[in-house]
């Protein structure tokens, strides 16, 4: 069995994907590897790539849709053609340094009680993104719409869904964020999964086309007994963004997040979870629109709609 199948789902990112394959061939060594590009009909010239760098003789196999079929299908698309006892789903938008593949398979190859394991993602000046979290329920989603969790040290006291984001005046002391934990979910830019895990819960969950899927990933896999963890020893560099726009992630994470709670959770909690999400929504449009202006106003009290 090969070490280690590498999943990328690319949509018009052509140039972003071309750097982070060669931060992969260049730093990835005494690993068994393969790369799956999944390809979601990009129109940039991404195909061309794919198909001369398959050429080349390399262990690159892509895949080409003929429509863009969202994230987690992309993903299963790549899952079903791997043969690695691991799986690292990786956005096209990362770069890798060292050999933090090979370190972090032989981590998961030293605790078989972990499913699931991320590393720290930068931005390209070496600060801190945020990344992953704890589920979300009724109190966390709480904090998170009314900026409580924004708090220093309130994480001691309510484990947030999302700690420390970068609109936080706190974001910079990301102490969360420097530390060996144990979390619920860890973000979709880079999580390596046991195969073993992935085949017991079916992969992603297609019904989220984007964002909030890793949420529900990490939750299945949980469920089934294993643990995740964040591994800030390793990191890579996350430019971030670079399919969508600032509407696009915000909307959908409204709907994400609603798709998880009629999954996952008692019926009685969907309406108010609702509620908790207009609300945020609702005193963003006056906040954002004050602090960033007109087009942030306009993003939220679209996000208002869709809550």
């Amino acid at each position: 069995m090969t070490d280690l199948s590498i999943v990328i789902v690319s949509y018009n990112t052509k140039k972003l994907l071309n750097s982070c394959l060669f931060s992969v061939f260049q730093n990835t060594v005494g690993l068994d590897y393969e790369i799956i590009v999944v390809d979601n009909a990009s129109s940039d010239g991404s195909v061309k790539l794919l198909l001369r760098l398959a050429k080349k003789g390399t262990n690159l196999k892509p895949i080409f849709n003929r429509a863009n079929v969202g994230f987690g299908k992309a993903n299963n698309q790549g899952i079903k053609k791997a043969i690695g006892k691991y799986i690292l789903f990786l956005n096209s938008d990362t770069l890798i340094k060292d050999n933090i593949l090979g370190e972090m398979v032989r981590w998961m190859e030293e605790h078989p009680e972990v499913g699931a394991a991320t590393c720290a993602l930068k931005n390209k000046d070496g600060s801190l993104q945020g990344t992953g979290g704890y589920f979300p329920n009724l109190l966390r989603v709480l904090t998170w719409m009314f900026f409580i969790d924004d708090i220093p040290y309130l994480d001691l006291l309510i484990k947030p869904f999302h700690p420390m984001h970068s609109s936080s005046p706190f974001y910079k002391n990301v102490g969360h964020f420097k530390k060996t934990k144990e979390v619920d979910w860890i973000t979709g830019a880079f999580i390596l999964a046991r195969a073993e895990a992935l085949n017991k819960i079916g992969g992603f969950d297609e019904g989220y086309f984007m964002y909030t899927e890793d949420v529900d990933l990490c939750y299945r896999i949980k469920k089934l007994g294993w643990k995740i963890w964040y591994l800030p020893n390793w990191s890579i560099i996350h430019l971030g963004g670079s399919s969508s726009n600032k509407e696009y992630p915000l909307i959908k994470e409204y709907e994400g997040i609603k798709i998880f709670y009629r999954k996952h959770k008692q019926n009685w909690q969907y309406p108010i979870l609702r509620i908790l999400l207009k609300v945020g929504a609702l005193g963003r449009v006056v906040l954002f629109g004050v602090m960033k202006g007109k087009e942030a106003a306009i993003i939220y009290a679209k996000a208002y709609k869709v809550a």
